[in-house]
């Protein structure tokens, strides 16, 4: 089986405009392309399936192209619909569009750090995505290793003073969209993020200031687990529940983690 992603990038402009009657013009920079006032948007669709033994081709990604230029943006242009609202139309649009490929997943980013998902196995529900930032230090070093071993296995991350990072944090929910096409409101769970898990950590020596880091090593792995654990309970009753953290220590260097 395989997957195939397609990233389609597009402005929704505020001024009318016939860009989309003409050939494209720059498909990397994203076509309509923004000519003022408006939104820009980036749509990953990914399909699943088997090749065409003849083209080695899943699907040519041009039809994807055409499918959201013909089917989705104007769509999206002419019909105001509420950010939860998007991905599952978006799908189905594609689905018909696209048979009998199947769409698995469309993912629907309003900026570099904020998108909106949907997949066949779990519509109608949709996935939230938010990026948070935090720098702190800390210092890997295991009580149960000797000094030498502790080395070893840690070499620079062992620093006696510790390292720092700027560290990056993803936060994503999933939930049903209600009858106003609402899973969360947006700047609460902002909020809640900030409030649990940034504000404590950020700037912060993890092994000395934070009581989880006493007896466990804050590798980015045990960091993603804690602020899962932190934050879970924040949504452990509305509409939209915690679905996975993920925590880049490094643009090379990433764990997510959920239950």
């Amino acid at each position: 089986m395989h997957r195939l992603t397609r990233e389609v990038r597009f402005a929704l402009n505020e001024a009318p405009d016939n860009q989309l009657a003409q050939a494209p013009t720059n498909s990397y920079a994203g076509y309509p392309t923004l000519t003022g006032r408006g939104q820009f948007l980036t749509l990953a669709v990914t399909l699943t399936g088997n090749l065409d033994p003849a083209a080695g081709y899943l699907r040519n990604i041009k039809d994807v192209d055409h499918a959201v230029r013909t089917r989705v943006i104007p769509q999206l242009a002419a019909k105001h619909l509420s950010l939860f609202d998007r991905p599952p139309l978006i799908l189905d649009q594609l689905q018909r569009a696209l048979a009998p490929t199947k769409v698995e997943q469309v993912r629907l980013a309003l900026s570099p750090f904020l998108s909106v998902s949907t997949s066949q196995s779990e519509k109608p529900m949709v996935r939230l995505s938010q990026k948070f930032e935090f720098s702190a230090s800390h210092r890997l070093h295991s009580p149960k290793l000797s000094d030498e071993e502790n080395r070893k296995c840690f070499g620079k991350c062992n620093n006696p003073n510790g390292h720092g990072h700027n560290y990056e944090l993803q936060v994503t929910l999933i939930g049903t969209p209600d009858s106003s096409g609402i899973i969360v409101d947006v700047p609460a769970f902002e909020h809640n993020v900030a409030e649990a898990v940034i504000d404590r950590f950020d700037h912060k020596n993890l092994n000395v200031d934070l009581a989880e880091f006493r007896d466990l090593i804050p590798s980015v792995e045990n960091i993603a687990m804690v602020i899962y654990r932190l934050l879970k309970p924040k949504f452990d009753t509305g509409r939209a529940k915690l679905s996975s953290v993920t925590v880049w220590e490094t643009p090379k260097t990433w764990c997510e983690y959920s239950e």
